[in-house]
């Protein structure tokens, strides 16, 4: 028996393995979801000696997407951001991580800007408060300022028709 123990050890290993490689990473649920949404005061991406913050939302439905020029996939997201931006009543808030400004301005110019407005944050620390740990991520907060979704990776047409906008007209006409 003791000496098939190392064989029941490396199957066991192989099974829960397996297993692992089987999940989903983008599925990997937010502890900050349900809870409020962290404060932050950055300056403004277009306007640096003017800030924006969490504070200037309350109130508001508005989804926040994390962004750099430097992300490949936030590419792959943002025409389905410029459309999202076309209906008046969404509140798309864009927080410019560890980026530069003139990269990051650069890149608004050449493919749209569909920000109401852009925080920047350079060093990454209102990321880390979001639990941010890639580009791009995009959050829903509610009117009290509850983050209730958060999508991990691009958003694509289907997690904004299936997700992100029923959220959206939910939360909108929560009193």
């Amino acid at each position: 028996m003791k000496r098939y123990l190392p064989l029941a050890i490396f199957a066991l290993l192989v099974v829960v393995l397996g297993i692992g490689l089987t999940l989903n990473p983008r599925e990997v649920p937010s502890p900050l979801i349900g809870k409020p949404a962290p404060a932050f005061s950055l300056p403004q991406l277009h306007s640096p000696d003017e800030a924006i913050g969490s504070d200037a939302m309350r109130g508001k439905v508005w989804l926040l997407n994390v962004w750099a020029s430097w992300c490949t996939a936030c590419r792959a997201e943002h025409p389905l951001l410029v459309e999202l931006a076309r209906d008046p009543t969404i509140n798309l808030v864009g927080l410019n991580y560890k980026d530069e400004v003139p990269a990051a301005l650069r890149w608004l110019r050449q493919f749209g800007d569909p920000y109401r407005v852009s925080a920047f944050d350079a060093d990454g620390r209102v990321g880390i408060d979001w639990g941010v740990y890639g580009v791009p991520e995009t959050f829903v907060i509610d009117k009290q300022g509850i983050i209730r979704y958060k999508q991990i990776g691009p958003v694509t047409r289907e997690a904004l028709d299936n997700k992100i906008l029923p959220l959206l007209k939910a939360l909108e006409s929560e009193a």
